[in-house]
């Protein structure tokens, strides 16, 4: 991490989302926070949010994910903390395995 930008390089969430097939688009269409496409950048690429921002970032995108699953794949479905989505956020897991695994498509 570079203390001067708070930069933290490409974090969980770009991945997860990239995994996915998801767009920063539809993330800020499906927030009811009013996020928008520049938090939703700043936070794939490592930029330091705070603790508020990144779990308007969880919510989002487990409710993104949630309406793309088949009805039947929505109980399934283990949602996401904010701590499997940033590297720098407190109690981040570096070998946390997704239980979702199995319900990303193809």
């Amino acid at each position: 991490m570079d203390e001067l930008t708070r930069d933290h390089g490409l974090q969980p969430l770009d991945g997860l989302m990239i995994r996915w097939n998801l767009a920063n688009h539809e993330l800020v269409e499906v927030s009811t926070e009013q996020l928008n496409h520049k938090q939703v950048q700043k936070a794939r690429k490592g930029r330091q949010l705070t603790l508020h921002l990144m779990q308007k970032m969880m919510r989002a995108l487990n409710d993104l994910i949630v309406t793309k699953l088949p009805k039947e794949d929505r109980a399934k479905f283990v949602p996401y903390l904010h701590k499997q989505l940033f590297s720098y956020a407190k109690a981040y897991d570096a070998a946390w395995v997704d239980p979702n695994s199995e319900l990303m498509p193809k």
